[in-house]
């Protein structure tokens, strides 16, 4: 008779090439590559909206914001962002790029239209660097009022009016000061943070050299305001992306669209940028990566009051990260307290 742990041992062998031969497939992949024919089209997409802008844009009676939505599903808040933007059409533009491998329902109401083409992307993967690079180029392209671009994704709120949104970006007007720009990105830019060597050191010891030394690597939130003259920076660089496209050998310690946007305009324009985001994101908690996700329970005049709490001049503006299921309480204080400024 075979003894309980060899029974086991056994069985565990036998299972090991069934494991090899599935993981791909259960798993989803490590680092989406970014293939030659892709890298090719986006520098072409860039070259065009570089191109354009070069020229003196026309008149135009008010600038726009562009926003800059990043999804791999439909837009969960759609229906919040569409009480958002009500009435405000002269003042907005949106573009979205979705994973083509999602599968999303026919868009309706502001969001019909709006999509870009868009490409695989792979969380902690130079695919969302990219993702958010051709939204930036196309917003370049599409139209010359749009001054400002924020990106957010398919789980982020408004935790205010679209007119207090408006007003806080276009009354960050500096230039009456010799020191700074009309203008200035909402950018987060940290240094010095814990964990930040071994995030350099993802792709190897020195891969990141000479472009990169790690006295001027940054990590920073994935989502930004950015200007248009910082957007143009963001799709004309190709020194930076060289070395930031590459693929991670400790991928546990990469996530290069936390550090591509803040170590480039740190290193470009340091002055230009606030140093800090206008999204609100909970870490306390978080598993995985992931920040804290509200759930419905949590959602509550108070919450938001909360949310909206920064220790910079600004009020946050947006917030994330939010389960589908909090659409609905969300939509019971819209118009009182969200939108209520």
């Amino acid at each position: 008779m075979f003894s309980t742990p060899f029974v086991l041992s056994f069985a565990l062998l036998l299972s090991l090439p069934l494991l090899f031969l599935l993981a791909p497939r259960i798993l989803p992949p490590r680092n989406v590559p970014i293939s030659l024919p892709d890298e090719l089209d986006d520098l072409a997409l860039f070259r065009r909206a570089a191109l354009a802008s070069t020229s003196p844009p026309p008149p135009t009676p008010t600038p726009k914001i562009a926003f800059l939505f990043l999804t791999n599903s439909d837009i969960t808040f759609a229906p919040l962002w569409e009480r958002f933007f009500h009435g405000q059409n002269h003042l907005y533009n949106i573009y979205i790029h979705a994973d083509p491998t999602a599968r999303l329902s026919p868009a309706t109401g502001v969001f019909k239209g709006r999509f870009i083409a868009g490409k695989r992307t792979q969380r902690a993967s130079p695919t969302l660097i990219s993702a958010a690079r051709r939204l930036l180029a196309a917003a370049l392209l599409d139209d010359p009022a749009n001054a400002f671009f924020a990106l957010l994704s398919q789980h982020c709120v408004p935790l205010h009016s679209f007119r207090f949104v408006y007003h806080t970006l276009f009354a960050s007007d500096l230039s009456r000061s010799s020191h700074y720009p009309k203008y200035r990105s909402f950018i987060e830019i940290l240094n010095g943070e814990p964990g930040l060597w071994e995030r350099y050191i993802a792709r190897g010891d020195d891969v990141m050299l000479p472009e990169v030394p790690f006295s001027e690597f940054r990590v920073g939130s994935q989502f930004f305001v950015l200007t248009r003259r910082h957007a143009l920076v963001v799709i004309r660089d190709r020194r930076l992306w060289r070395k930031f496209r590459l693929p991670c050998r400790k991928a546990e310690s990469c996530y290069p669209e936390e550090h591509y946007f803040p170590t480039l305009l740190s290193m470009e324009d340091p002055k230009g940028c606030t140093h800090f985001t206008l999204t609100r994101v909970n870490w306390t908690g978080s598993t995985g990566g992931h920040p804290h996700t509200y759930v419905p329970p949590e959602i509550t005049p108070e919450l938001i009051g909360s949310l909206r709490k920064s220790n910079s001049t600004y009020s946050f503006l947006f917030a994330r990260k939010f389960a589908a299921a909090c659409l609905e309480p969300l939509m019971k204080i819209a118009d009182s307290v969200i939108f209520r400024d």
